[in-house]
């Protein structure tokens, strides 16, 4: 089975940002549970064959700290 890989994101603007790796696919949405409803729609609009995939979110989160 294929596993597809997406880097998640806080956005800026608020809410959170996916973007596939080594795949031009890319989506939004303002919370992680919406964030995902919007990756599987994305990979079906995408990939229009019907083979399952897994889908695997990469979460990262930065954090600066003053020392």
């Amino acid at each position: 089975m294929e596993e597809l890989i997406f880097m998640v994101e806080e956005s800026p603007e608020g809410g959170y940002i996916a973007k596939g790796l080594g795949i031009s696919i890319f989506t939004q949405a303002e919370t992680i549970e919406a964030l995902k409803v919007a990756v599987i729609d994305a990979v079906h609009c995408h990939f229009d064959d019907g083979i399952k995939r897994i889908i695997r979110l990469h979460i990262v989160r930065e954090e600066v700290i003053a020392a």
